[in-house]
């Protein structure tokens, strides 16, 4: 069995789009980065890939509106199943001043508009559709309401995020990662 320390973030991010490459210790976990699973830290295991992944995270982030990146990481991860990203974002969103109903709302968006702008709908409609991208591809329409409310550089700053979030929240799942225990200081 293989014993881990825990790494500062899965995303290595705060909401600011700081990059935190620290190493914390999960208190209840007793040190290992799966709750006791005895999975790698994905961090240690292959910490050139990771820093590399933070820094990806981190540009994606860049002229994005805080309260959408969350948005787009919190849906993401309802649609990965991803607990342990779920709660780190939700946490996130909420000390950013995300109101509790917008977010209880996030997984039933479409049957919630009015608590989303254009915009925010838009990039759910478009998260949803990359991150089920092998269900359907990316429908063009879709796409085409993204483009009409991003610019270019936007729109490929959404993209990435999508892309990070959705590498971000498979490597929670595979090392077993335990909903709670992100400690980012």
């Amino acid at each position: 069995m293989t014993t881990n320390t825990n790494t500062a973030a899965t995303t290595g991010t705060t909401t600011t789009g700081a990059t935190t490459t620290g190493a914390v210790t999960p208190a209840g976990t007793g040190g290992d980065a799966g709750g006791g699973t005895g999975r790698i830290d994905f961090a240690k295991a292959a910490p050139k890939v990771f820093r590399a992944l933070v820094g990806f995270d981190a540009a994606a982030r860049e002229g994005l509106d805080p309260a959408l990146v969350e948005l787009i990481q919190i849906r993401a991860s309802h649609l990965n199943h991803c607990a342990y990203c779920l709660h780190m974002h939700t946490n996130d969103a909420r000390k950013a001043g995300e109101s509790d109903d917008r977010l209880h709302m996030v997984a039933v968006w479409r049957e919630a508009r009015h608590f989303f702008t254009p915009k925010e709908q838009a990039a759910l409609a478009l998260t949803e559709a990359v991150t089920r991208v092998a269900d359907a591809g990316v429908p063009d329409d879709v796409y085409a309401e993204a483009a009409a409310h991003f610019d270019d550089a936007e729109l490929g700053h959404v993209l990435a995020l999508i892309l990070t979030i959705n590498t971000w929240n498979r490597v929670a799942l595979s090392t077993a990662k335990v909903a709670g225990t992100d400690e980012r200081r």
